[in-house]
């Protein structure tokens, strides 16, 4: 009888109705992504692996991207909100405040991915940026460095993307005695390759130039590389340069560039296992996960030995690792 009824599924090609089956089990399997541009890599690598994972435990993943406008980021929380087929979404959001996050709760399970824009409301899940920008900030200290410049971001209290950097970059200027000069703090309306190369303009314009950049973004970085070989400073020997996202592009440039690596695959998994238990109904409080950080050295920060580049990673790697396995939480 189970090869009767199989050879009659063959003829007819049938196929199972996966969401009406999702349907009678309470769920869909669809969730959706949305950040603010699938064209920068940070985020498209990140969308890779959250596809990869979620495909791994039965869902589909739709991607939109917001371009990080609070009112599209809205329509499309609404849009997800209003549907019967979108069982949960995955937000990078840059534009919505508290408030407005908070009145999603009880819409639809949503998962905020980077920026902690909504306290105690939704779950979050990123990584520590004030202590991974320290951490490059004190290589560079450590390599000798004492004039160091950072670019990125507005500054502003309400910027949630670049405060962390900030203060972690200051943090480490203070922990090693160097004043904190207002001068080497360059800010940029975005994190893109164009506004890295601008910044360094104005880095380069003051008296003194800086002896190393620490950029809050691979393509700020990128673009700090081509304005520095404009003007004939060599990198590394007269600045060396840091970058954050460790996209894949980062071991191909000339130099290849020094940046601060999230752990992309546990941000992937541990964001989908929180979506996946308020898809299944769990009520407990919003919870705050940090995942690890890893400084990977490469040629744009000078020459560094094989056994201390080696110590420096399992160092990071060793507590990125504990804090990815303990998931701890902060309030």
């Amino acid at each position: 009888m189970r090869e009767k009824v199989q050879q009659a599924l063959d003829e007819l090609g049938y196929r199972p109705n996966m969401l009406a089956r999702g349907l009678r089990q309470g769920r869909t399997g669809i969730i959706t992504l949305l950040v603010p541009q699938i064209t920068v890599p940070y985020f498209g690598e990140l969308a890779h692996e959250i596809v990869e994972q979620a495909s791994a435990r039965g869902f589909t993943v739709m991607i939109d991207e917001t371009d990080g406008d609070p009112e599209r980021e809205i329509a499309l929380l609404k849009v997800a909100g209003g549907s019967s087929w979108v069982d949960g979404v995955l937000l990078s959001s840059l534009g919505l405040e508290e408030g407005v996050l908070g009145a999603l709760k009880s819409t639809l399970p949503v998962v905020l991915l980077g920026e902690h824009t909504a306290d105690e409301v939704l779950d979050h899940v990123g990584i520590d940026n004030e202590r991974a920008a320290t951490d490059a900030v004190e290589f560079l200290i450590r390599s000798g460095r004492t004039r160091i410049a950072a670019i990125g971001g507005m500054g502003e209290a309400s910027d949630r993307t670049s405060r962390p950097r900030i203060d972690g970059y200051h943090a480490a200027l203070r922990g090693a005695g160097i004043p904190i000069d207002p001068q080497l703090y360059a800010a940029t309306p975005d994190y893109t390759r164009g506004s890295g190369m601008d910044a360094v303009t104005q880095l380069l314009s003051f008296a003194e130039a800086p002896d190393a950049i620490f950029c809050f973004s691979d393509d700020l970085a990128l673009g700090a590389l081509r304005q520095l070989h404009n003007a004939g400073l060599r990198v590394p020997d007269d600045v060396s340069v840091v970058g954050f996202d460790d996209v894949d592009g980062s071991r191909f440039t000339i130099p290849s560039l020094t940046s601060v690596s999230p752990d992309k695959s546990e941000l992937a998994r541990t964001a989908l296992e929180m979506l996946i238990e308020r898809i299944d109904g769990s009520m407990v409080p919003a919870r705050d996960m940090r995942v690890g950080h890893t400084l990977i050295v490469r040629e744009s920060t000078g020459e560094i030995t094989v056994e201390s580049a080696s110590e420096t990673a399992a160092e990071t790697a060793a507590e990125s690792s504990a804090s990815a396995i303990h998931g701890v939480v902060t309030q």
